[in-house]
Formats: structure tokens, sequence, C-alpha cells
């Protein structure tokens, strides 16, 4: 079943929206808000590459606006080993309603939540107190599990220096606390998310090591499309012009769609015609060539390179005056 997320128009007047945030913090605030991964208690996990896939972003443009939203704005923490992510403020606008569904959803929800700690910090915002005695129910549950052991600075690594100090959100070992068996039902776990990361896209497939995952190759083509467009002034901020030129690598008839849209995007930086219609236009003009691979598109255009001079010939021959056919040259006509 379908979730929907609504967003409250006084999300345009917060000061830090308004006069602190960049148009991509907007972007990817409003994606933080509203994505499919959003749960009722403000917290849900999600990948930095599946953020990436979303947005059509690069892994390390993601990277950089999580930094910024958790140093600078501090407007989110994130667990990079349970990859959970936990909205600061989603409480104080999204739990102000109660009631026996509700309480029911939320138990039901703060139950899944691995990292106990980041549901006292989404319960900080929270101003129902039916709701937020419920969250702190579980924040007591983990200062029965693990007491004191965990300092303010040590939460502060987990969430802060971890994922800002070039975290390639690949899964890392996590320490426990229940002997040597909780260690295997640990690592068992990760290897059931690395598999559910690697078929996130493709449900039906099973993972075999050595059948290259699509999803990879697929990123690695959006990243390098993402990356000429932003270094090649076709405009940084332009994220419907990207996301409409990256749907080609789907909706293409092209059978390097990648190599195609690269040599397209060269060919308008030659010409200086950095965009996107410019782009499209070179690319539909191929499809309706039948051109289908990058080799196919350069013999094509070797073979165009002597049309210009057949032309101007020809175009110069017929400029003249014709000559009547039959026509033979008598040098001696009308001397008699």
């Amino acid at each position: 079943m379908a979730k929907f997320r609504m967003v409250r128009t006084d999300f345009w007047k917060n000061p830090i929206v308004s006069e602190e945030m960049t148009p991509e913090d907007k972007y990817f605030y409003l994606y933080l808000l509203t994505n499919p991964q959003t749960t009722q208690i403000g917290i849900y996990k999600i990948t930095k590459k599946q953020m990436a896939f979303d947005l059509g972003y690069s892994i390390e443009s993601v990277h950089s606006l999580m930094e910024r939203f958790i140093l600078h704005h501090k407007l989110i923490r994130y667990n990079p080993e349970t990859r959970e992510l936990a909205m600061k403020n989603w409480g104080k606008h999204n739990l102000e309603r109660g009631g026996k569904p509700m309480m029911d959803c939320i138990f039901s929800e703060l139950k899944d939540v691995e990292d106990l700690s980041l549901i006292q910090y989404v319960s900080e915002a929270i101003q129902k107190q039916e709701i937020r005695s419920l969250f702190e129910s579980f924040c007591k549950q983990e200062d029965m599990i693990y007491g004191n052991e965990v300092s303010g600075k040590e939460a502060k690594n987990t969430y802060l220096e971890s994922e800002c100090g070039g975290h390639d959100d690949t899964l890392t070992h996590r320490e426990t606390k229940g002997g040597q068996k909780e260690e295997e039902n640990e690592k068992e776990k990760e290897k059931e998310k690395q598999q559910q990361e690697q078929n996130a896209f493709h449900p039906t497939c099973e993972f075999n090591p050595e059948i290259k995952n699509p999803l990879q190759s697929n990123q690695n083509d959006v990243k390098e499309i993402v990356e000429f467009w932003d270094y090649n002034g076709f405009g940084l901020s332009n994220l419907n012009a990207k996301q409409q030129l990256l749907a080609w690598l789907d909706d293409s008839s092209f059978l390097q769609p990648k190599d195609a849209i690269l040599k397209a995007m060269k060919i308008a930086c030659a010409n200086n015609k950095r965009r996107l219609s410019y782009v499209v236009g070179i690319l539909k003009n191929w499809e309706n060539e039948s051109l289908l691979t990058v080799e196919e598109i350069n013999t094509y255009h070797e073979n165009q390179k002597s049309v210009p001079k057949y032309r101007q010939s020809t175009e110069l021959f017929q400029a003249g005056r014709d000559i009547p056919r039959r026509f033979e040259l008598d040098l001696t006509a009308g001397e008699e």
C-alpha cells in the first residue's frame, strides 16, 4: 500500500530553510521528509546508494549533503552501521495526534528501531506528552541494557565523525555485548543486509557473486553523466534537466546509452551549446537514424564529412545555364 506524506506549508517560512539552505539543501530536505522509506516515528532505514539513485546524485554528493545536515544544519542523525536516519523535528510537526490507532502504529515502529539512542533524539521535539512518554519508555530500555557506558562524546563520534570521515556506506563490524552467539547473529544480519542492498531494485533476482550487479553498473553510469554535467558548465543546480537526461539510460534504444549520452554532451560542449534541448536533439537524431552504438555513430559522422564537398560541386554545376540535349557544336555554321 502506498504511503502519502504531506509537507506543511510553513516549511518555507522556517528561517533555517529560507535563509540558510541552498536550493540543493531544500531539495534534499524535502526528499528526507517525503521519500518512500519514511515512517510515522521519524526514524527509518535508508542507504546512501538509495538516496543517490532516487535523487540522481553521486554518492559523493549525497555524502556532502548528509554532512551539512548533520554538522551545519543539525537537523538529522544517521547511524552508518544500522543505516538508520532520524529527523530531529519530526515529532514537533507530525506527532500531534494521539488515539489508539496512532499509538499502536508508533509502538509497532519503535520496536523495529535498532539504535535506541535515535529514539531519544527524536523524542526531544515531541510536544504531546502521551506520545513522548511512549518514546521515552524505549529510551529507558536502552539505559537498562547499556547503562552509562556510552558517554556523550562517544555518541557524537557515532553520528558525526564516523559519518563525515569518509564512510563508504558499506557494512562495518559493530561491537556487541552478548557474547559469541550474539556476535554470530550480528554477522548473519550483516550478510542479509548486503544481499538486500544488492537486490533492492531487482527483488526477483537471486544474488550471484559471479554476475555483475546491474544496480552498481547503473550507479556508475549515473555518476559519470552527472559529474560530466556538473564539471562542464551545463548547470550545477539544474536538477530537473539532469533527471530528464538520466532518463535516457533506461528509456532509449541505444545499446550503450551512457556512452551515447556522454558523446552527445561532448558534441554540445564543442559547439558551445550546453543545454539539455541540444543534447536531447542529438540523441533523437541518432535514434531516428537507427544508430544504436557509438561505433555506428562514429561511422555515420565519418561518412558525412565528404557530403558538403559533393553538394558544393553539384550546386556549382547546377548554377550554370542548362545545355540542351542532342546539341552539336558546329564551328562553320553561319559562314556561308
